[in-house]
């Protein structure tokens, strides 16, 4: 059996990506006194969405701009649904923390008179491809633990109270137990719930970091703690083939979206919700309705740039896909000569595009005692981006600073059953010779959420029927995890992986079922309720049981975030099993 490591500390980050490793940045700077360790599955000069670079901070209060013109456009964003109170509290430090990065190294550009060059209303341009080992540098310099090389399998649970986190060291096989006085989970959204635009060995290529497989929203939900809009799903519009992001194409150099005809569809055809400034699930789904009404394949119009603008659209697109460049360049296309074909991804459930996550307040703290949230995997506060995670990292490390001096105290004792009940759960499939693997399991998921939650297949549509038919599915997965085994220290961690995946996806299921309209056109369109209805103008919440598993659905008006522990506005559904 695996040799058991303790290791004690004052704030456990789990994940070394943007809001991690900003936490551990801001905790180091505000409490040199107190110990600070991330725990990251891959290595934080690497690691997270910001792995390969950024060519702009999409969120960034711009001249003639404010922190009220903000909110209210992502409130148009997102439809109406949104935290404002967590909006507005990120939104007044999202230019503080970016001046704060520059100062660290991160080349931002700069126009004729010295200031940030904007990229539209809420965009600035950065060279951002050394963005992650600038943070990874930062934290090592204030002096933060990293574990490298860690996945974090569940969240360490005493007295109905968090005190850190169970793992396992990928490459040393080790069994950590990580006691803590607070925790920041900062692990990111979760993809590979469905299945991906390419298949094979190129399903990895994909918008989302195919490495964010919902690891904290699931040892959260494993746990109890409430969660918030996972039916807020994010279903990228993308170039095809590549799947890169179309921003850098729109905002940075005015390409129209364009039908097969030629047409502008967006301002001929949905002038009313805002031309090529409508929400972003309308953009998502414009393109769809061209495509299934016989006017597709749709692009992005690119024909108008000149030579010069095509090599400063290369050059953006270096900063952070790079492979589109190669694409290009390998298959003679010339942007200039011709408009560029784009496509939906599949379905992602990420709290910085949309607003998928744990539900918390304004401290960022979730309804676990201990147990702090910030990033993609913290919900109700869409469109935060790069430095939306940053600003939440920062207050999220602020508020378990002040928890720390207001309630000093000993680290908690801890149960030597609980801690071998995670061991064996976590080791006992590594060599075990059962039937199923990670990869099959996997699999079996995606064509399930695929086929029956709104995935590509369906043209990202679903109904109560199909919904239901995912749920009894998802629960004749569950009876068939005892099969699972892994062969290596790899394969134990794509196992743990998928048996993260399923337990979102069961959550998630429950959250699309349970709102009964479609909010969200493209990411959430329910063919039996096609439209936008004012009495679900609130939030769709869950909470799992620890011990059965059981999800229940609580509904929350959207001025009920006063307080991130109030009682349930009311329960519309028990036991789905």
């Amino acid at each position: 059996m695996a040799e058991t490591i303790v290791i004690d500390t004052d704030i456990a980050i789990i994940g070394g990506g943007a809001a991690g490793c900003y936490a551990a940045m801001t905790a180091r700077r505000k409490a040199p006194d107190l110990d600070v360790l991330i725990l990251e599955k891959a290595h934080i000069d690497r690691s997270g969405c910001l792995a390969g670079g950024m060519n702009a901070i999409n969120a960034y209060i711009n001249p003639g701009e404010s922190v009220d013109s903000f909110v209210e456009y992502v409130r148009f964003d997102a439809m109406g649904i949104l935290r404002e109170d967590l909006v507005r509290t990120q939104a007044a430090l999202l230019n503080e923390v970016v001046r704060d990065l520059e100062q660290l190294g991160l080349p931002v550009v700069k126009d004729d008179s010295g200031r940030y060059a904007p990229r539209g209303r809420w965009n600035i341009k950065i060279h951002g491809e050394s963005l992650k080992p600038l943070l990874a540098t930062a934290v090592r310099n204030l002096g933060a633990r990293v574990l490298n090389r860690v996945v974090v399998t569940n969240l360490l649970v005493q007295d109905g109270s968090v005190a850190g986190c169970f793992g396992f060291g990928l490459r040393d096989g080790r069994f950590y137990v990580v006691r803590a006085r607070k925790t920041i989970v900062a692990t990111g959204g979760a993809s590979g719930l469905y299945r991906p635009n390419n298949e094979g060995d190129a399903r990895h290529k994909m918008w989302y970091s195919p490495f964010n497989t919902g690891a904290g929203y699931a040892i959260g939900i494993r746990a109890g703690a409430e969660m918030t809009s996972f039916e807020h799903r994010f279903i990228a519009l993308r170039t095809k083939e590549t799947i890169a992001p179309t921003g850098t194409l729109a905002l940075g150099f005015g390409a129209p979206q364009v039908n097969a005809l030629g047409e502008e569809f967006m301002k001929k055809r949905w002038s009313h919700m805002g031309g090529e400034g409508a929400p972003t699930p309308i953009r998502l789904f414009a393109p769809l309705k061209e495509m299934a009404e016989g006017r597709g394949p749709c692009y992005m119009d690119t024909r108008h740039l000149s030579a010069e603008r095509v090599k400063a659209l290369k050059e953006a697109y270096l900063d952070m896909y790079p492979n589109t460049v190669q694409y290009w360049a390998a298959n003679g296309i010339d942007p200039a000569r011709e408009p560029i074909e784009i496509c939906g991804t599949e379905p992602y459930i990420v709290g910085g595009h949309c607003q998928a996550g744990y539900w918390i307040g304004v401290d960022r703290k979730t309804t676990l005692d201990n147990l702090f949230a910030a990033g993609d995997v913290a919900g109700g506060a869409p469109y935060k981006f790069v430095s939306g995670c940053f600003a939440e990292g920062r207050i999220a490390a602020e508020s378990a600073i002040r928890e720390i001096r207001e309630t000093p105290g000993a680290l908690p004792k801890m149960s030597p059953g609980v801690i071998e009940r995670e061991k064996m759960r976590v080791f006992s499939p590594l060599g075990a010779g059962g039937k199923l693997s990670p990869v099959a399991v996997e699999e079996r998921l995606q064509k399930i959420m695929d086929e029956y939650a709104g995935g590509i297949r369906t043209q990202y549509a679903m109904n109560e029927t199909s919904l239901k038919v995912a749920r009894k599915k998802l629960a004749e997965m569950l009876r068939d995890l005892s099969s699972l085994a892994a062969s290596d220290l790899h394969e134990l961690m794509n196992l743990h992986e998928v048996l993260d995946r399923i337990d979102v996806a069961r959550v998630l299921v429950e959250h699309l079922m349970a709102r009964k309209e479609t909010r969200w056109p493209g990411f959430q369109t329910r063919l039996d309720f096609p439209e936008t209805r004012e009495e679900w103008s609130l939030f769709v919440n869950s909470a799992s049981d620890p011990e059965t598993g059981d999800i229940r659905i609580i509904l929350r008006p959207l001025d009920s975030f006063s307080d991130s522990v109030t009682e349930p506005t009311e329960v519309v559904l028990g036991n789905p099993y």
